[in-house]
């Protein structure tokens, strides 16, 4: 493969984060034609899923693709765990939404922000299938860049957010919910048509009862129009 002949924001050995991907590093930048064109890739090998994925040069930015930040900013992110925030909506599609957008931005920030969102949303009620996947993605991410950043394993890392997010000693917090059509759950829709369900059944009971009450009338005039014809 030919060697790279032009200059990228990126080198050969360089750790990045690829924001919806993981932190990876950079173990190749070639050249390869494609219908006829050249064009540069960079080969990122990500730990997190032993893989290796091929990125062109040209759209690195518009991925989100980014340095590792510094010590300082690493911090600050780290800090915003513990940080008061806005109160969260009860849509968790919306929530869903709004968190996979900051996710493809990308920033520590964004990062940060989803974690300490969904961390948060969990200590009320659990989170869908969906929200728990995003929400391991994004603490891994942050984990991951923090280690790199501070130059600390994951281990200590996993733990420095956990004491920011839950602070031993500290009293939960439970900020507002914002409540939009509350769908949070399913299952309150299906409680409802089990209720709905028991009352029809209720209702169908009391019914029969009511027909077989009319069936005894009937018997007993019956048996009053026997008596007479005894007569």
């Amino acid at each position: 493969m030919a060697k790279a002949k032009i200059k990228t924001e990126f080198k050969i050995n360089q750790q990045v984060v690829y924001p919806s991907q993981g932190v990876g590093k950079i173990t190749e930048i070639f050249e390869k034609e494609i219908n006829g064109e050249n064009i540069f890739f960079y080969k990122i090998y990500l730990e997190v899923s032993d893989m290796i994925v091929m990125v062109p040069v040209s759209n690195a930015t518009a991925l989100g693709i980014r340095p590792i930040v510094e010590a300082s900013e690493a911090k600050k992110a780290l800090n915003m765990l513990s940080e008061d925030f806005e109160p969260i909506t009860s849509d968790w599609k919306l929530r869903y939404q709004m968190n996979l957008e900051l996710l493809k931005k990308g920033s520590i920030s964004d990062i940060a922000q989803i974690v300490r969102c969904l961390y948060n949303r969990s200590k009320i009620k659990e989170l869908p299938i969906q929200e728990r996947k995003l929400y391991d993605s994004a603490k891994k991410l942050l984990e991951d860049e923090i280690a790199i950043a501070l130059g600390k394993t994951a281990k200590e890392v996993e733990s420095m957010i956990h004491d920011k997010l839950d602070p031993p000693g500290a009293t939960p917090k439970h900020k507002p919910i914002i409540q939009i059509d509350d769908d949070d759950d399913d299952e309150f829709s299906m409680d409802d048509d089990i209720d709905e369900k028991k009352k029809k059944r209720s209702r169908s009971d009391d019914d029969d009862d009511d027909d077989d009450e009319d069936d005894d009338s009937d018997n007993n005039d019956s048996d009053d129009f026997d008596d007479d014809d005894d007569f």
